[in-house]
């Protein structure tokens, strides 16, 4: 699964890897958690061009009748996302990337959660891959409070770990090739089988992990400690020993 990650990138380093026009400055972020607000990119169906847009983290489908829904739906299981109600549309027709250029994953070790840190070996920003949709409220019975109109929202999808993430978990956060997110965000492609080609591990040798403070535990913490390693020993290695 993902169920944190982070996004520490200049808006510059943004606009050319993902080739946007425009990114506006963000704040570092060391330890996104569900129901936050995460940097995406869609396509413009209009102008064909991609666009940067913040969504909140965890899908919310447009018949749910209550929006707190989406805290259980912060990923969708590759293997199954075009047959799941919550998510067949959103696969054929509404997909994006979910910017990140790290994640974590924790493993147990006599009888407590070992967070662990993952990201690319250069240290260079990825995708991953995302769903988004956008959930309308209904019209609220009277006298009750009105919950927001709109909310845009997205999920992560998720498929087997590779072989860095298997002593760890199971599962591991779908991350995009480059070359393939013209493909991903093109809403006119709709093949189930020709997308799921692209909802594999990511190779193992390209990517680097080390084990972190258990500050990440806590989403309230949001700092550079968050990812820095637990010693000098643990600097970052594509082997978890």
């Amino acid at each position: 699964m993902c169920g944190r990650f982070t996004l520490n990138q200049s808006a510059e380093a943004l606009v050319e890897v993902f080739g946007l026009h425009q990114v506006p400055d963000l704040a570092a972020q060391h330890n996104i958690a569900p129901t936050q607000m995460v940097a995406t990119v869609l396509q413009n169906p209009e102008s064909e061009k991609r666009e940067f847009k913040q969504l909140h983290w965890g899908l919310i489908p447009s018949w749910a009748k209550d929006p707190k829904m989406g805290a259980k739906l912060i990923n969708a299981r590759a293997e199954t996302v075009a047959e799941k109600p919550a998510f067949r549309s959103a696969f054929k027709h509404r997909r994006c990337l979910v910017l990140a250029d790290g994640f974590y994953e924790w493993q147990r070790q006599q009888g407590k959660k070992q967070p662990f840190y993952f990201r690319l070996q250069d240290g260079q920003p990825f995708a991953f891959a995302g769903l988004w949709e956008r959930w309308r409220c209904p019209r609220q019975p009277q006298g009750e409070t009105p919950t927001n109109d709109e909310i845009i929202s997205c999920t992560i999808l998720t498929t087997a770990a590779n072989e860095l993430l298997q002593p760890i978990h199971e599962r591991m956060p779908v991350i995009l090739e480059p070359q393939d997110y013209d493909l991903w965000l093109d809403s006119q492609v709709q093949t189930p089988e020709t997308l799921q080609q692209l909802l594999h591990p990511y190779p193992a040798p390209a990517m680097a992990a080390y084990p972190v403070s258990t500050l990440v535990n806590n989403s309230r913490h949001n700092s550079p400690e968050c990812i820095m390693p637990l010693t000098e020993k643990n600097a970052p290695t594509n082997q978890l020993n």
